[in-house]
């Protein structure tokens, strides 16, 4: 298990204060066969919830060295499911189909992106699984802060579960009006999702 996040880390008005501070959280946490384990376990959460049993369409993400792992993940379906990842396009982030690890190019940002192909292979995600630097059990999401998945989801209000480490789940974490809330916040713990209809989050 990983330790307890440290105290004193209250909302703060400056997110890149955050951000700074998970930063140098993470680099606790660089046991990558630990990470490798407990990325398992996220997953198999994930694969729990009703609405990835029936979406057909799911958007991923290709891990960052610091986040939820997704190698295994994605070539356990990219065969029984259409597996997208994003492609930045200027200011848009559009899903295109992952082929497998050769398939894919250094894209913005340096990140892993399909090496694009026909654009107008381009689809909308049933469901999106969105990594973050920070999560709260109010569902809110901290990015790196670019704003692309914020704007994807304005866009295509589609259900999204956040995946993270337990250390990266919080009680409140600064939010800003253009922020998405997530559907729910999937670690390897636990699952929490907002009850239909109430202020109360349930925990799964």
């Amino acid at each position: 298990m990983y330790p307890e996040s440290p105290a004193g880390m209250e909302p703060e008005t400056h997110k890149q204060q955050w951000r700074r501070r998970m930063a140098a959280l993470k680099k606790q946490y660089g046991n990558s066969t630990l990470q490798r384990r407990l990325s398992e376990q996220v997953w198999r959460h994930v694969e729990q919830l009703p609405q990835f049993r029936e979406a057909r369409r799911i958007a991923c993400y290709h891990a960052l060295p610091d986040e939820v792992q997704t190698t295994a993940f994605l070539e356990k379906w990219r065969r029984d499911r259409l597996i997208l990842l994003p492609a930045v396009r200027g200011e848009t982030m559009i899903f295109l189909p992952y082929r497998g690890e050769e398939s894919l190019r250094r894209g913005a940002f340096h990140l892993m992106e399909p090496d694009g192909g026909d654009e107008k292979a381009f689809a909308e995600p049933e469901l999106i699984l969105v990594p973050g630097v920070a999560f709260d059990r109010r569902l809110n999401r901290l990015g790196r802060g670019k704003g692309y998945y914020d704007r994807f989801l304005s866009a295509h209000p589609v259900p999204a579960a956040g995946v993270c480490f337990q250390f990266q789940l919080f009680d409140r974490i600064p939010v800003d009006s253009h922020d998405r809330k997530m559907t729910w916040i999937v670690t390897e713990e636990e699952t929490v999702e907002k009850i239909t209809d109430t202020s109360q989050d349930m925990i799964l």
